[in-house]
């Protein structure tokens, strides 16, 4: 008698969804590592290309926004609210984005070859977060040298935000990346989702002046975003401490939003649920991209 004799019979083609990337981190790691030469082959500037993008948005944005709009009186150390919020979105906004596209780009391995679809999605959210963390970097120094004293629970709020922003990315890259290899269009819709998302989030403004021209029942809707809890959380990481963690703002304002704590749980909350959507879809959809690719 065999060795696989006494194995269960198993349904070809299908798997654990996620849990199985988990089983096959060594197969995740090369997919990362080939995404990544593949990103810069024939790259000039190469991985300094992760530098390049946030720091002419930080130039554009403070000079708009803080200079001519006078946010950096009204803010104090704007530089590093704005940058905190930025490096956010970025990460975000790459992650959501590759992942939706994922599947198109490894086409050629998904009709060779049966292996968990989510490796793709799951591998394309690593590498943002390979772009995320020089950014990350710049803010810790950045928040150093404005005074930068951190407590245990800045420093949770800072890692929470991480969580949430990047289980938001790979519930809606599963979602969008299973949806975009029968319909393109779900990409056009992701770079209108990540431009919303910035203006729609307190990246380049304060919560304050969203509170005072919304409705209540609107304004906790927009708490609700995850997006906005995880900028927030940013802010209360690695800006709030630097300020002297003041009461209020220069303009009148409070620095952070009431419940922030509250708020992160929902978004922690609603992160997973669109992870869960997201694992759903997929896996309803992939037995279908081999022939539709």
């Amino acid at each position: 008698m065999s060795a696989a004799a006494g194995l269960p019979l198993t349904t070809p083609g299908q798997g654990r969804g996620l849990l199985d990337v988990l089983d096959r981190r060594y197969l995740l790691r090369l997919i990362v590592r080939k995404e990544l030469r593949v990103r810069y082959r024939g790259s000039v500037l190469g991985m300094a290309w992760t530098y390049v993008k946030p720091a002419i948005q930080f130039g554009v944005y403070f000079l708009a926004l803080g200079v001519f709009l006078g946010q950096r009186e009204a803010v104090p150390d704007y530089a590093v609210y704005l940058f905190s919020g930025i490096i956010v979105m970025n990460f975000f906004g790459e992650g959501f984005g590759n992942a939706t596209r994922s599947i198109l780009w490894n086409a050629p391995l998904v009709n060779k070859i049966y292996l968990p679809r989510e490796l793709f999605p799951v591998a394309s959210l690593w590498v943002s977060a390979v772009h995320f963390f020089p950014q990350f970097l710049v803010l810790l120094v950045a928040a150093v040298v404005a005074g930068w004293r951190p407590t245990p629970a800045e420093l949770a709020a800072g890692v929470v935000g991480f969580v949430i922003v990047a289980l938001l990315a790979l519930g809606l890259g599963l979602l969008f990346g299973a949806v975009n290899v029968f319909y393109r269009d779900a990409e056009n819709f992701v770079d209108l989702i990540v431009m919303v998302a910035t203006w729609g989030s307190p990246v380049l403004y304060t919560w304050n002046l969203v509170h005072a021209a919304l409705p209540e029942w609107l304004w906790r809707i927009y708490q609700a975003n995850p997006l906005t809890a995880a900028v927030e959380l940013f802010h209360y990481a690695f800006w709030y401490g630097g300020t002297g963690r003041p009461q209020s703002l220069p303009a009148g304002g409070a620095p952070l939003p009431p419940d922030l704590w509250t708020w992160a749980g929902i978004a922690l909350v609603v992160s997973l649920v669109v992870v869960t959507v997201g694992q759903i879809v997929f896996r309803r959809l992939e037995g279908r991209f081999a022939q539709e690719l």
